[in-house]
């Protein structure tokens, strides 16, 4: 298992904007460039659920729900994605993880990270 580490979650107003990161702070560069990586939240008795992920060439999915919201981006060399989340909703309100997998694993296996909380409340 290859350490994730996410920070970036808190407590936003309607409308604000957050910034989440995950560093796989014990990946060898050359492996973490194959990687696909992602976000996805999970809210109590849900499963869950896909927010972006982004393959190794910048290659990007979103969930309906935050296209034109959200912004997922990566770092090869600093081993490091980034989630922005611009105009958040109540409904954004989630515990986000980090994931990492190969092409061979299916979307919601791999690794993942500890989560962190997003709470959008005024």
């Amino acid at each position: 298992q290859v350490p994730l580490v996410e920070s970036g979650g808190g407590l936003v107003q309607p409308g604000g904007s957050l910034r989440l990161s995950c560093r796989a702070s014990r990946a060898i560069l050359s492996t973490f460039n194959t990687y696909i990586m992602g976000w996805y939240r999970q809210t109590p008795g849900k499963g869950r659920e896909l927010v972006a992920d982004i393959t190794r060439d910048g290659t990007t999915t979103y969930a309906d729900s935050v296209k034109g919201r959200f912004t997922i981006s990566r770092d090869n060399s600093r081993k490091t994605i980034w989630l922005r989340m611009d105009s958040l909703k109540p409904e954004d309100t989630a515990v986000y993880f980090c994931n990492q997998r190969t092409a061979s694993i299916s979307a919601g296996g791999g690794s993942w990270g500890q989560g962190t909380q997003v709470t959008v409340s005024s």
